[in-house]
């Protein structure tokens, strides 16, 4: 089932290659959107068969590259479904808001079905090389995303600066695992295998420079500070699908890394050096709401508190490995919050970044001084951007409440100062949307010079069901959490017991 889960929208990405160039552009996307519908249909099925007590399910297991210890190895637990039901619920959503018009459909429908089976791919990937291999394929998908349909000249240099950085850091991610490989007996690249022998046990100097060089791949793709330079130009050139997918998925990777490798294959080192990741999840959270607050470009904003909220996942698994001070129900809060935030943050910044694609594609700029008094213009787009913008900042009734509960609770009594300071984030980035909210659509009418002799347009059909799904979906985790609390708390509960052995 897994398998055709991940491997389902490469294989429609195939069909569409070989369809002559006289198919109409629409029945492209109809072509992607049905395929996003019937991938996300069977993670539901899957979802419905889920022992949420059951571990590691729906398992396979094809023999690779036996010689070098590499296998085809996939499943899920409660760690990696959620994300892998966010993946398709976002590639859907972007399929639908594409239907909007596009340039050079084909190419471009196929490269997010080939980004779709990527992400899926890295979320069950049970094998370090298969994920190495889903990691590296995903930077290569959305540089093409960037340069291809970005805005201009200074997209194709943004995406090779994203190309760039990030490749390195999956190179810094290749040695970490070849370093877990060697001192596995027997060798070997299979996750499961390797956290159940601990094989860097007592390493002392050597597992730290494993977790190391692990740690910095997946910083680099999360993004924390100081590795997160590649992100603001990334997100501010790409496509508004483009930026939703970075945010939504592909940043999540690099959290979805600690929990699934980092964590449970080097705890010893893990808890060393919990302190260190504490700290970088905290300035994390700081300084990226700072930055934020002085934007004065919607999407780059939009990108920096992506900086933030990737920093209380952080703060959150760095908790999670500090032992004193905290109890096993505690830290597993905190790797439920971490889980819950990853999920949370994607589809909310999705839903503002496709709401940055339609402010440009109506004043063809995201300079947020280019405009005042949209609401009066635009009801339906002040609106939903409204419900986002207070979804983002972590009010009641939202995922991104449920989330940072968690995560400041599981967190508090190990961590105390590092929390507090975190906390003031939220008041942070309450005064980043709040500032946006009031410039753009509140006070006399501003409108950028190039607009249309009609004026500016509300929000289409197709965006504002791509939108306001992502945001109801927030909605329902927010009043009523326990359907996804119950897959993640026992895997959360199980990591936690691995790092503290």
């Amino acid at each position: 089932m897994l398998s055709v889960v991940t491997f389902l929208p490469l294989l429609a990405s195939a069909v569409l290659l070989l369809l002559p160039r006289t198919v109409p552009d629409r029945a492209y996307i109809w072509t992607w959107i049905a395929t996003a519908v019937a991938d996300l249909a069977l993670v539901a099925a899957v979802w419905a068969g889920f022992d949420t007590g059951g571990g590691m399910q729906y398992e396979q297991r094809v023999r690779w590259m036996p010689s070098a210890g590499v296998g085809y190895h996939v499943g899920v637990d409660g760690l990696s479904l959620p994300l892998v039901a966010l993946t398709c619920l976002l590639f859907l959503a972007v399929a639908v808001y594409s239907l909007r018009g596009q340039q050079r459909v084909r190419p471009y429908a196929c490269l997010f079905l080939f980004l779709q089976t990527v992400s899926v791919g890295l979320f069950v990937a049970l094998d370090l090389i298969l994920f190495f291999v889903f990691f590296d394929l995903s930077i290569v998908g959305m540089f093409f995303v960037i340069a291809g349909w970005g805005h201009g000249e200074r997209a194709r240099a943004a995406a090779l600066k994203f190309f760039l950085y990030t490749f390195v850091g999956s190179l810094a991610l290749l040695l970490g695992f070849i370093g877990l490989y060697l001192a596995a007996d027997p060798h070997t690249f299979d996750i499961a295998d390797l956290t159940r022998t601990d094989p860097l046990s007592g390493h002392g100097l050597y597992a730290g420079l494993v977790l190391l060089a692990v740690g910095v791949g997946l910083a680099v793709k999360t993004p924390t500070v100081p590795f997160h330079t590649w992100l603001p130009p990334a997100h501010t050139e790409a496509p508004a699908a483009g930026s939703a997918i970075l945010a939504g998925v592909l940043l999540k990777m690099g959290t979805y890394g600690f929990v699934r490798i980092a964590m449970p294959l080097l705890p010893g080192s893990w808890r060393r050096y919990a302190l260190a990741v504490v700290i970088v999840g905290t300035v994390s959270v700081v300084y990226g709401a700072l930055v934020a607050l002085a934007q004065t470009d919607f999407k780059r904003m939009i990108a920096y508190t992506s900086v933030n909220h990737m920093g209380y996942v952080v703060l959150a698994v760095g908790a999670a490995g500090t032992l004193a001070g905290s109890d096993a129900r505690a830290r597993s809060l905190a790797v439920t919050g971490a889980v819950t935030q990853m999920v949370s943050h994607g589809l909310i910044t999705a839903a503002l970044f496709l709401l940055a694609g339609v402010l440009r594609d109506r004043g063809g700029t995201y300079a947020m001084d280019a405009y005042s008094g949209l609401a009066a213009h635009t009801p339906r787009f002040a609106a939903v951007t409204a419900v986002a913008a207070f979804a983002s900042l972590g009010i009641p009734g939202f995922s991104g409440f449920i989330a940072e509960f968690q995560i400041f609770t599981g967190s508090l009594g190990s961590r105390t100062i590092a929390t507090a300071i975190a906390v003031t984030g939220i008041v942070l980035i309450a005064a980043v949307f709040l500032t946006a909210l009031r410039h753009m659509f509140l006070g006399a009418s501003r409108l950028p010079q190039s607009l249309p002799a009609g004026g500016i347009a509300d929000l289409k059909a197709t965006e504002t069901l791509s939108t306001v799904t992502l945001l109801a979906t927030a909605l329902v985790i927010g009043v009523a959490p326990r359907w996804l609390l119950s897959v993640i708390e026992p895997a959360g509960r199980t990591l936690t017991g691995l790092v503290a052995r």
